[in-house]
């Protein structure tokens, strides 16, 4: 079992790669299949996995930013996720860590409350996104979002880095006690 490092392959020339990490098989390739409709300078490369770890046998290629897709109405959707998570070394969550709930526009249906979530990413110091992707717009909408964060996480955005667009995302209004 390898932990996944930012550093472990170079980058390609005018390339992003993205994994998204997920049990949502179906509602991940909708993603993705958006994500590469997109309008992009640079080559967009969307892997999708299940959990983490890949396998070590298999040429990869460097990978830029990590979503970890949570559903909420699926306790084994998280628990997956935080296994995952601990084959993630430390620096990719320096900026190319990000997670996606699922399924929060249903809040009757939901077994995993969103601040259970929104601690995790905290926890991880990570960005935390909501999208409903059975909607066809919403997902659109978010495809747009990932394809920029990952040109900025690949480092084809001029003056923006991964660490600053961490510090943007955060959210500014009520801080936690550690933050201050």
């Amino acid at each position: 079992m390898s932990v996944l490092r930012p550093q472990d392959q170079l980058p390609g020339l005018n390339t992003a790669t993205i994994l998204l990490v997920g049990t949502e098989d179906a509602l991940l390739q909708q993603l993705a299949d958006s994500m590469l409709k997109e309008d992009c300078a640079s080559t967009l490369k969307v892997h999708l996995a299940q959990s983490l770890p890949l396998p070590s046998n298999v040429n990869r290629p460097r990978i830029d930013l990590i979503v970890f897709v949570v559903n909420l109405h699926s306790k084994y959707s998280l628990r997956n996720v935080e296994e995952s998570l601990h084959h993630v070394d430390a620096t990719f969550f320096l900026g190319k860590v990000g997670f996606l709930a699922t399924g929060a526009g249903q809040d009757s249906h939901c077994s995993i409350h969103r601040n259970t979530v929104l601690k995790l990413a905290r926890t991880c110091r990570s960005p935390l996104l909501f999208c409903d992707l059975q909607v066809e717009g919403f997902r659109a909408t978010m495809a747009q979002r990932l394809v920029r964060m990952l040109q900025i996480c690949a480092g084809h955005v001029p003056g923006v880095s991964a660490l600053d667009l961490l510090s943007l995302m955060r959210s500014s209004e009520n801080p936690s006690l550690e933050d201050l």
